[in-house]
């Protein structure tokens, strides 16, 4: 499964110094997943892992800062001083913010790849997250409102 496959593959890229795809696919192939070059790549892509040069010079993949803590951290800026509530609605979560944030809110969403998330709609000051099931949108609406009113 994806989810289970880029989980396993941040966890290499984090611990391992891996600089091509083909040390990427035997580490993975070493945990008993395999996969083709072309869905590696697709991986790549969709986790946005970059090659930098590590402090002894050597290429390496490295996962962005915009996969790594700093959306996070966006996103719990954002969520603490522009929204004003929260609310679900079977598989919709609907956030209201101050006027003219509910854009960067949901840019923020759509850039953690959230694996259940099918898409959000900004308004002005109202943001829609469209989850694939109830189940996904409850678990979602809990993490946003433990941001939202952490102290």
């Amino acid at each position: 499964m994806t989810v289970n496959r880029r989980e396993l593959i941040r966890k290499i890229i984090l611990e391992q110094p891996i600089e091509n795809q083909h040390q990427l696919r035997q580490a993975l192939a070493a945990y008993g997943v395999s996969c083709t070059q072309p869905t590696l790549s697709r991986e790549i892509k969709a986790m946005r892992i970059v090659k930098r040069s590590d402090p002894d010079g050597r290429y390496r993949y490295m996962l962005s800062p915009s996969s790594d803590e700093n959306v996070r951290q966006r996103l719990k800026t954002i969520l603490h001083e522009s929204v004003i509530s929260v609310d679900r609605a079977q598989n919709l979560i609907v956030i209201k913010t101050l006027p003219e944030l509910a854009s960067a809110a949901c840019a923020v969403f759509d850039g953690m790849q959230i694996d259940h998330l099918v898409g959000t709609i900004a308004g002005d000051n109202t943001a829609f997250l469209a989850m694939r099931d109830n189940d996904s949108a409850e678990e979602l609406y809990q993490d946003i409102e433990k941001i939202i009113y952490e102290d």
